[in-house]
């Protein structure tokens, strides 16, 4: 994630006691946070001090709950919801760089802010460091964003094959000219996909080779007790995106360091928030209530994978464990564990009444179709 108001590394920036030796000998060795150009100590002086400063405007979110760009369930809806439930960051949804330059409406929608998101980023993804700089310097002058996160991990082929995403980590040299010097790297390579656990340990030798650097660390986490091992590497803070489609309630569980056993009402009720969050943000005419249906859909092939923890033999839950066909406490808990499209349909049809004829559903991240 590159932040849009962090400053730029000293060329040597080991990390000493004195960052301005790196600059040049027989300086004061002032501490780096202090340190500025010409150009801005005269500035400030001349704005006589009303003028931010880097140092102030600085963006910090180290410890904090980082919600991951979702590509498809990742909109603003969604974000509202994990925002109830404690998230601290949020991202919008991975918006291509040349469509953002062709001036595609349907992109630009993607980088829509809520007035919750109080600390919002947007993330890109490019494969050229020219049109990557000119989109980022549009979106400075366009839209309110606090960060840029440039997508250095999406494993999807029609990505990968144009040279962005994760083939960036193979491009060194492209990617220093996209960005110089990095506060993510991604703990999983193209090859697991989702069939293996985040190499967390990988991660942790990244913390320790880019100190003094803050890393995030992202992968598998799903329980309080994830997120207390992944903060054991020394990242900075830790970024939640599959967990958080299976249980968006999971940054409260976090930041209260407790299981919820949460019921099949207040997880129906979170649904009808989602769905009144997107007609509210889709429209309530016909076009936003089908709109607002598919993305909800998307969003329940994810939650039938939790299984409630009342229901556990042992806690907590793992990502990759896949839950066994099992009868719930009520008929409501039941239904919400059937891997069946027409099943969430018929949830659907609880909050936004009956669909159209001839309706067909195919989830974009795996072959359970509807028709």
């Amino acid at each position: 994630m590159a932040e849009g108001t962090a400053e730029a590394p000293l060329e040597n920036g080991g990390g000493g006691d004195s960052g301005a030796e790196a600059l040049e000998r027989g300086v004061a060795p002032i501490k780096r946070q202090y340190l500025t150009t010409k150009e801005q100590f005269h500035q400030f002086l001349e704005a006589k001090g009303q003028e931010k400063t880097c140092r102030e405007t600085e963006l910090d979110i180290r410890g904090k709950l980082y919600l991951a760009p979702l590509t498809t369930c990742g909109n603003l809806p969604f974000r509202r919801i994990c925002k109830r439930f404690g998230a601290d960051v949020t991202c919008g949804e991975m918006a291509v760089c040349t469509n953002l330059l062709q001036g595609q409406m349907s992109e630009w929608a993607l980088l829509k802010r809520h007035q919750c998101e109080d600390i919002f980023g947007v993330q890109l993804e490019g494969a050229f460091p020219d049109t990557m700089t000119k989109c980022a310097e549009l979106l400075s002058r366009t839209v309110e964003v606090d960060f840029v996160d440039i997508n250095v991990g999406c494993p999807i082929d029609l990505v990968y094959k144009k040279g962005g995403g994760c083939a960036l980590m193979n491009r060194s040299t492209k990617f220093q000219q996209i960005v110089r010097g990095m506060n993510q790297l991604h703990g999983r390579s193209r090859e697991q996909r989702y069939t293996k656990l985040a190499d967390w340990q990988y991660i942790e030798e990244c913390v320790q080779a880019a100190s003094p650097m803050p890393l995030f660390g992202n992968g598998d986490i799903l329980s309080f007790e994830d997120a207390n091992r992944a903060m054991q590497t020394g990242v900075a803070g830790i970024m939640i995106a599959r967990g958080a489609l299976l249980k968006p309630w999971l940054f409260t569980e976090i930041k209260e360091q407790r299981h919820w056993d949460i019921s099949s009402s207040e997880r129906l009720d979170i649904l009808r928030g989602f769905t009144n969050y997107g007609l509210e943000h889709w429209g309530s005419d016909t076009q936003g209530v089908e709109k607002t249906r598919r993305f909800l859909l998307e969003w329940l092939s994810f939650l039938c994978r939790y299984v409630p923890v009342g229901l556990l033999e042992r806690l907590p839950q793992r990502i990759n464990e896949r839950p066994p066909y099992y009868l719930g406490r009520d008929y409501l808990e039941t239904l919400m564990a059937s891997q069946r499209a027409a099943d969430w349909i018929r949830i659907s049809e609880m909050l936004l009444g009956p669909v159209p004829p001839n309706f067909a559903f195919l989830p974009k991240h795996k072959a359970n179709a509807y028709k």
